[in-house]
């Protein structure tokens, strides 16, 4: 099960934040252990955790997000585009 760590910026840090349960649920349809970190620096780029156990129905999903996923990133102020790293 590869780790996986997902960048990207948002609107507004608190917004995002408040965002979690919703946002967790969403990633856990692909994985576990979804974790959120956000900037040392202050700055509006955050990143998600997760050991995911599809990476291609994960990518497939962020690639072409459904309607619920795209409602829930605008709720939540993400600002493409999404980087993806993976575990080696």
């Amino acid at each position: 099960m590869p780790h996986v760590v997902i960048n990207h910026g948002v609107e507004d840090v608190e917004r995002w934040l408040k965002g979690k349960a919703e946002r967790a649920a969403q990633i856990s349809k692909f994985g576990s252990h979804v974790t959120d970190h956000v900037a040392m620096d202050g700055s509006k780029t955050v990143a998600v955790t997760a050991d995911i156990d599809d990476l291609a129905a994960l990518q497939a999903a962020l690639a072409s997000p459904p309607q619920d996923l795209q409602d829930a990133m605008q709720r939540h102020g993400v600002i493409p585009p999404l980087t993806f790293h993976i575990e080696k």
